[in-house]
């Protein structure tokens, strides 16, 4: 098929199918929609025929953590699931990205190929990403990613990922690209940070990194910001000082506004003497902990919408963005190309000009008298000069394509979305320099286009019948039929006759 997937990914894309009827029955019908709006990518070129927006994202709840290195991220994670399935300590104890995942018979840990291969999952085919910013790295893909599973039924259901410690200044360029693949595709990303660390102003890098970064980005919902381990402060003779020069130092890195979590563990807390002080600790952290493990219950819910939500997001991407770049990069193409051809007429026309006059060529007399009695030669030089026209003008369209192309990114946006190799697929041979309408693009497509989104606003609109009842309804029919279910048979005769009062009124 043209402009379909290719046999081995329609094979990947009916395995996704077959999970997801199991285990969540709920997103199966999203999945055509996505398969329609790949048509529109692959015949725009902005996908190739290996790949489909289905494998880009997770289907499952994805909750990530970040943090600097010893700030209680693997400790939290173990507290919350129940189980010690990551190690802990004050140094960097783990230097891989870990995902947690449910597992119905042991616990296990699995290579990181088990998630390169698996399109469920968050990093599917990152092996690939990570060859693009580390040639070689690619292969060792086990250095960098591991699965873990617990049979902890609280777990049930979501995807937990524990990144390294973040130091910004000795960071490799790959696990900065896992770092932003897991946050793109994060449902909640817990961004932690340690109180016992003296100076927060100090880690301008790291805090540039995990908040500056993301304070502009339209999900910027999903980030919480944990100060965790607050208990050490209690020693001090100010502890809101300590609490408030974080505040400052994520304020100066552009968080604003937000909320702003103290915890600490109290398995593995610091004593505190004063039993008034004490009680404040734990009524901080009690608070600020239901708050967090409020948002990670709600995120299957979130998944659900913002995988119905990426189908509005790339249309509009595809004709806010990638459509007016393409233009602009095919006037562009088609400006160079012109200019070339018009310098090539131009040294041609002299070149023409000097061999007449070598010929003694002055003017058309003597230019047909000279055609008369050279016609074999005057049919080659035509030819001659058409080849070589044709030549130079293809030559010269094919610098201009690879001079643009060169200057635009391989992937862009949040969907990475092949940008170049849409380009180049609009200045293929057979293709006219002067068309620059995208190819795959008109009114048939803005058509389908507008159908997708009506899809999307339709699942939207299921997913709000699940979780919403604006007019009561479903209040006031269950209370009813919970009455009649209760009622005792004298109610129900009642109830009957207020029904149907004909049935026991007198015949007149």
């Amino acid at each position: 098929m043209l402009f379909g997937p290719s046999k081995a990914l329609t094979e990947r894309l009916r395995s996704l199918q077959t999970h997801l009827k199991a285990e969540n029955p709920l997103l199966l019908e999203v999945v055509p929609t996505y398969l329609k709006m790949d048509k529109i990518l692959y015949r725009m070129g902005l996908l190739s025929r290996e790949e489909s927006l289905a494998t880009r994202i997770p289907w499952w709840p994805l909750i990530s953590v970040l943090g600097t290195f010893s700030s209680g991220k693997s400790t939290f994670i173990n507290t919350y699931i129940g189980e010690s399935l990551q190690s802990t300590g004050n140094q960097a104890v783990d230097d891989k990205f870990t995902v947690i995942c449910y597992g119905s018979t042991e616990t296990r840990v699995l290579p990181g190929m088990a998630l390169d291969a698996d399109p469920r999952f968050p990093f599917y085919r990152m092996s690939e990403e990570i060859e693009q910013v580390a040639s070689g790295e690619g292969r060792r893909i086990d250095a960098y990613l591991q699965l873990k599973t617990t049979t902890k039924p609280s777990h049930r259901g979501k995807i937990i990922i524990d990144s390294p410690g973040f130091d910004a200044d000795d960071q490799r360029r790959s696990i900065l690209r896992l770092t932003h693949h897991i946050i793109d595709l994060s449902d909640l990303v817990l961004v932690f940070f340690d109180a016992r660390h003296p100076e927060p102003g100090a880690m301008h890098d790291t805090l540039q990194h995990l908040v500056a970064k993301t304070v502009l980005r339209p999900d910027a919902s999903k980030f919480l910001y944990i100060l965790n381990q607050i208990d050490t402060t209690a020693q001090e003779d100010n502890p809101e000082q300590v609490v408030g020069a974080w505040q400052r130092a994520i304020a100066q890195a552009g968080l604003i506004s937000g909320r702003f979590y103290c915890i600490y563990n109290p398995k593995v807390s610091v004593p505190i003497a004063d039993p008034a002080l004490r009680q404040r600790f734990e009524s901080k952290r009690d608070q600020d902990l239901a708050a967090i493990h409020t948002r990670m219950s709600e995120v299957e819910v979130q998944r659900r919408y913002r995988i119905v939500s990426v189908l509005e997001a790339v249309a509009n991407e595809i004709e806010q963005e990638m459509v007016p770049t393409l233009h602009t990069a095919l006037q562009r193409w088609r400006k160079l190309t012109m200019m070339g051809d018009a310098a090539g007429m131009i040294l041609m026309g002299i070149l023409m000009g000097g061999s007449a006059h070598l010929l003694g060529i002055t003017g058309f007399d003597t230019a047909e008298q000279w055609g008369e009695t050279h016609r074999f030669e005057a049919l080659g030089i035509a030819i001659l000069l058409l080849a070589g026209a044709i030549s130079g003008h293809y030559t010269l369209r094919d610098w201009a394509a690879r001079y643009i192309a060169a200057q635009l990114p391989e992937r862009t946006g949040p969907f990475d979305l092949g940008l170049r190799r849409a380009f180049l697929r609009n200045v293929r041979l057979l293709r006219s320099v002067l068309q620059t309408t995208p190819a795959g693009w008109g009114g048939g497509t803005r058509h389908r286009l507008q159908k997708l989104r009506h899809a999307a606003a339709a699942h939207i609109q299921h997913l709000n019948d699940l979780y919403t009842d604006p007019s009561g309804r479903r209040f006031r029919a269950e209370p009813v039929a919970l009455r009649e279910e209760t009622a005792s048979p004298q109610e129900k005769e009642s109830q009957g006759h207020r029904k149907n009062p004909s049935a026991t009124s007198p015949s007149p």
